[in-house]
């Protein structure tokens, strides 16, 4: 990838880039050499350094591009030119000629070419893009047509002027329930340090208020609209009125059925939350112990943000690498020929893999920190920044196993990515066994994938312990899992649910408060698309903390299920964990004893896993070295 970019910027896709080009492939703001064959190349704009589109709206839909001739002038046009008299006065008054090189200012309004050579009127203002040097439409509704042509599952451009009226209008409520779905994580990542020995319970009352509140307000709702009289509004407000009652009822009905599924669920899984409630002890501690942790998202997403500012960079300078060549109406594009052409494949798979390289870091870094608190007996002599510790043996010792671990998932993720390309692309032209066969592959990638990232996850945590290679920790990993599948289904189901009840929570909590401001909004405006954006940001802000908590629950996990295979309290054997899990094996030694008297066909879900299992000791290499 590195010499994708040095190739790029060598071939002066850079300059082309910032300073923009005209249709004759001359650089705007330099002097230029001669192109052979092609007119009006090789002229000097040192003092012309903006792009200028004769007809900036005509957009090439296919290709996302502009259909339209390119020129470097000196300014853009920062008001409407009407006629071509005014864009003659505004070349004679400002000293940028908006018309062709071959047309002279005086004769703009007397030339019978003109029409051709001069941009189409009338000229809309425009100014330049900061860095970019292209003049860009101030207004640009000219573009909607190329909006509209993205949003392919809008047929009626009526609703989408509808939908993008309504954001707009709601910009403020939508900017500052964001907000809201930020603070209520960052309280709820605060509640669950104090407060884990009951958290799941205080979460499960939460969300059986919260779904039941919710879905009454929604009904309630939807009642007092339907009852309110239709003659006070406006004919042209009604459209819009009617849409925010069918939508309040698709809500209703939505959130009961949601409603009844969650008490279901609840109702099955109820009896299995004894050793998630210790592991969420132990994690709240964790995090009490190295607070760093909370900031974890905000890391990983910076470096994210880094490194795709980058690609796009990267992939914009590809877009102008090349040599020049003469397109079918004689202007000159960049294109580049022979192998190098593909570049943007093997940059696309960079995209994938560093993406997926990044998140791995983040996880071997939790890894690492949760290890070393597990594995210490006394916390009192935990290093001082066991994060800064872990990211030091990550980058001096691990690199290689994030970089392997994340390529396998990459090898997954783009046949998955491709097929779902082939299915959008062959939608409504292929027949029903073919698109099954597509949906069913596509089901066993993604299927395929999670697997994958849940063995990753536990083979960075091996690796952390022992400082094996992936290969020999994702084993040893996935020997350990198997050997305690119904804990790990225990713990993936209730641990994952009741971390999903608090995304819940989060999410019902800021779009019932969308749904009320925006009840309360006195511009009618369509619902749909404002509390769909606030949903989905509250989702993922929740998503990114409450997944930190997800991983340092998978870790310690891990770690009981190691200290109690290879130790049994004994002297000389004697365990690592938090004295809250040693009581969780005390009391499920207790009821494997009453259970084999009693005959209590459950006793195998609360059954410890027996040290005498194994003829062999874990060796801790790491921690041995430590201490």
């Amino acid at each position: 990838m590195g010499f994708i970019c040095g190739f790029s910027v060598a071939t002066g896709a850079a300059a082309r880039l910032v300073s923009g080009y005209d249709s004759y492939g001359n650089i705007c703001g330099q002097k230029n050499a001669k192109l052979e064959a092609i007119p009006n190349s090789g002229m000097d704009h040192t003092h012309r350094k903006y792009v200028f589109f004769l007809d900036p709206c005509n957009l090439d839909l296919i290709n996302r591009k502009i259909k339209s001739v390119a020129l470097c002038v000196t300014a853009c046009p920062r008001q409407e030119l009407k006629t071509l008299s005014d864009v003659q006065k505004f070349a004679e008054i400002n000293g940028s000629a908006l018309c062709s090189y071959n047309l002279k200012p005086s004769e703009y309004t007397t030339s019978s070419k003109a029409s051709v050579l001069c941009p189409k009127l009338p000229v809309p203002a425009s100014a330049p893009i900061p860095f970019f040097h292209r003049c860009a439409p101030v207004n640009i509704s000219c573009y909607a047509k190329f909006a509209e042509a993205l949003i392919t599952f809008v047929s009626d451009n009526s609703v989408l002027h509808r939908l993008i009226s309504g954001v707009m209008t709601s910009k403020e409520i939508i900017l500052g329930l964001c907000l809201l779905s930020l603070v209520l994580s960052m309280i709820l990542m605060v509640i669950i340090r104090y407060i884990s020995r009951v958290l799941v319970w205080i979460l499960t009352i939460l969300v059986i208020l919260g779904s039941l509140g919710g879905t009454g307000v929604l009904w309630w709702l939807y009642a007092k609209q339907r009852k309110s009289p239709k003659e006070t509004v406006i004919p042209e407000q009604l459209q819009i009125a009617e849409d925010n009652l069918r939508a309040l009822l698709i809500y209703a009905i939505s959130a009961t059925v949601f409603t009844v599924l969650l008490f279901l669920i609840m109702l099955v899984m109820r009896k299995r939350v004894a050793l998630t409630i210790a592991l969420f002890h132990v994690a709240g501690k964790v995090f009490i112990h190295l607070p760093l942790l909370v900031f974890q998202p905000f890391w990983t997403f910076f470096a994210l943000v880094l490194f795709w500012a980058y690609w796009i960079m990267t992939l914009l300078f590809l877009g102008t690498a090349g040599s020049a060549v003469q397109n079918d109406q004689g202007f000159v594009e960049f294109r580049v020929s022979g192998p190098l052409q593909y570049m943007w494949w093997y940059h696309v798979v960079g995209l994938i893999w560093i993406s997926e390289f990044i998140l791995a870091c983040q996880q071997m870094t939790v890894a690492g920190a949760v290890v070393t608190y597990y594995f210490t007996r006394d916390k009192r002599n935990l290093p001082f920044t066991p994060i800064l510790a872990s990211v030091n043996r990550l980058i001096r010792y691990h690199l290689g196993t994030v970089a392997k671990g994340s390529f396998i998932i990459t090898l997954v993720k783009i046949p998955r990515m491709i097929l779902m390309y082939i299915h959008s692309q062959l939608k409504g032209k292929e027949n029903a066994c073919a698109r099954c066969v597509l949906k069913s592959c596509i089901c066993c990638l993604w299927c395929l994938e999670k697997c994958l990232n849940y063995l990753n996850q536990n083979a960075y945590t091996a690796t952390a312990i022992n400082s094996t290679n992936f290969c020999t920790s994702a084993k040893d990993a996935f020997v350990i899992l198997v050997e305690n599948a119904l804990r790990v289904a225990a713990i993936n189901t209730v641990g994952d649910f009741m971390l999903f009840l608090g995304k819940v929570l989060i999410v019902c909590s800021t779009g019932l408060a969308g749904i009320m401001l925006l009840n309360y909004q006195q511009d009618y405006t369509v619902w749909v698309l404002p509390l769909i954006i606030v949903c989905l940001f509250a989702f993922l802000v929740a998503h990114c903390f409450l997944s930190i908590y997800e991983m340092v629950v998978d870790v310690l996990f891990l770690c009981f299920a190691i200290d109690t295979k290879y130790n049994d309290g004994s002297p000389g054997r004697e365990f690592y964990m938090d004295k809250v899990l040693m009581e969780f094996v005390e009391n499920s030694r207790k009821a494997m004893k009453e259970a084999g008297k009693g005959g209590v066909a459950d006793a195998r879900e609360l059954k410890p896993m027996d040290a005498c299992s194994s003829n062999h000791a874990l060796e801790f290499h790491w921690f041995s070295s430590k201490s």
